[in-house]
């Protein structure tokens, strides 16, 4: 009988395993627009792999994605930049832990509209160009008539991160149009004769302009090595070390599988 119980044990763990051994569990991210690519493009493939799994991933910029896990809302919260100091603080008033983990790497594209005769600029001159002290193309070195400054709104991270590294804490312009995700940033600039914006290194594509920056091309290379000005980790938060689903997730992310979804949507991998 012992022996009969044993085996029955074994035959339902491999019935499990073959059905997907989180059958029926729900994972739900939100947050950084410019993960937002990634996170998909992994929770489609992983639950290729786990049919019962249902993983929810929506956007809304960094800011929503760590307001989120502090508030307990969602599992993941993605963010293309770190938590702030009184935001760990706000969630550790609630009893969350943030734990970061990097996911991937990003640089920081500054483009342009593929009109315009411009191909480098430097930090300085985009950090002019986005505070309003050079508002012709004339003065910054391309064409194209007046500078239309577009800029992502406050929420994102990849604005604290252009706002940390370029502007060194500078406000943007008030005409400045601030948009509310790298996607319509990238098509404003293709469409608009005469614009500048900034936007994730995986959301480039031939219908604008990428500049080099301070002598430095965005590549896999340079952001990897600190080279490139504007170069930055990704980041997926839960509250505390991951566990259960999220880690099974994470663990996917960052496995040789996982990177290579993360290579294909453009961005660089960390592993």
């Amino acid at each position: 009988m012992s022996r009969l119980i044993k085996t029955m044990s074994i035959i339902s763990m491999a019935l499990l395993i073959a059905g997907g051994i989180f059958a029926g569990q729900k994972l739900t991210m939100s947050g950084s627009t410019t993960v937002l690519p990634i996170a998909q493009k992994a929770a489609e493939e992983f639950m290729n792999t786990n049919p019962d799994v249902d993983i929810s991933v929506r956007g809304g910029g960094s800011g929503v994605g760590i307001a989120a896990i502090i508030d307990g809302t969602v599992d993941i919260g993605n963010s293309s930049r770190a938590a702030k100091a009184k935001e760990i603080a706000t969630a550790r008033g609630k009893g969350v832990s943030m734990v970061g983990t990097v996911i991937a790497k990003d640089g920081i594209c500054i483009v342009v509209n593929k009109a315009n005769s411009i191909n480098n600029i430097s930090l300085e001159t985009a950090k002019k160009i986005y505070t309003g002290e050079i508002s012709k193309w004339s003065d910054a070195g391309g064409s194209g008539g007046t500078i239309v400054v577009i800029s992502r709104d406050t929420a994102s991270g990849t604005f604290e991160v252009f706002n940390e590294k370029v502007l060194k804490g500078s406000k943007v312009r008030e005409d400045a149009m601030m948009l509310a995700s790298n996607q319509a940033i990238l098509t404003s600039v293709s469409t608009t004769p005469g614009a500048v914006g900034y936007i994730g290194l995986g959301y480039v594509t031939n219908e604008v302009k990428s500049l080099v920056v301070n002598g430095v091309t965005a590549t896999k290379e340079t952001v990897i090595s600190g080279k490139y000005p504007i170069s930055r980790p990704l980041y997926m938060y839960t509250n505390g070390a991951p566990k259960g689903l999220a880690k099974q997730f994470l663990d996917y992310l960052l496995s040789p599988t996982g990177q290579k979804l993360v290579e294909e949507v453009g961005f660089i991998a960390v592993k």
